[in-house]
């Protein structure tokens, strides 16, 4: 399976981390975010790394060039940062079926198989990797609400009253569907294409979306006190 990754971004809010770097080549651990992410889809099972990047992308590409422990990266560029529904049409032309799809600047210790086993099952349009938070932290993400069975069926980004206090995590799996759908997309509040008004357009579609808890942890590195949080967290893994 493919696995696209976002890493476009600046990381303004992480500075002075990302003061001579993208977002994405913080170092974690001893390791680029970055690298962290190839690991745990490479684990995964990908077979081509589609990486959007952005700001310094050269910085990314002489680091990495074509490959990463054999397996091909091919990167797009998106021009402007407008958004995750934006960067995700830049690969377009790139993908041919399912996909994974990862936020360059997360790390994960979780569940992952369980998202991908559920798109091979061939009954589902899309599952995400979701996560129960405290309510008073909900209106920071894009917020599901499901049914019984499990299925998503509305995504509110950052809402200021959450309807649930279930969140999605930046791990995700999509058919090409998803593309059509984010082409439709207005510009938010913010003036970005968001990711979560293409998922809630396929869901009123007639797509569906399944909702796979998390098992484990993660660590979305946005400040410099998420970095330190998430070295200790892996320490704690491997020692």
């Amino acid at each position: 399976m493919q696995a696209v990754v976002l890493a476009a971004g600046e990381g303004t809010r992480l500075r002075p981390l990302t003061d001579d770097k993208p977002k994405a080549m913080v170092e974690v651990n001893g390791k680029p975010l970055l690298t962290h992410a190839f690991d745990r889809l490479l684990d995964l099972g990908a077979d081509e790394l589609i990486v959007v990047v952005g700001y310094r992308k050269q910085d990314i590409i002489t680091h990495y060039d074509d490959a990463y422990e054999g397996v091909p990266i091919t990167y797009t560029h998106q021009r402007d940062q407008n958004g995750l529904a934006h960067a995700l049409l830049t690969v377009e032309e790139h993908v041919d079926d399912d996909f994974m799809l990862m936020l360059g600047d997360n790390v994960f210790e979780a569940n992952l198989d369980d998202v991908v086993r559920r798109q091979q099952e061939n009954r589902t349009d899309a599952a995400f990797l979701v996560e129960e938070v405290e309510w008073d932290e909900a209106s920071r993400y894009g917020v599901c609400v499901t049914n019984d069975y499990g299925e998503i069926t509305e995504v509110v980004e950052k809402p200021e009253d959450p309807p649930s206090n279930l969140v999605m995590t930046g791990f995700y799996t999509f058919s090409p569907a998803i593309f059509h759908a984010a082409k439709l997309v207005q510009p938010s509040n913010r003036g970005e294409y968001e990711l979560s008004e293409a998922v809630d357009l396929l869901i009123r579609s007639g797509r569906t979306i399944d909702a796979i808890r998390m098992d484990g942890w993660r660590v979305d590195v946005g400040y410099p006190e998420d970095r330190d949080r998430a070295e200790e967290r892996l320490q704690e893994v491997e020692g």
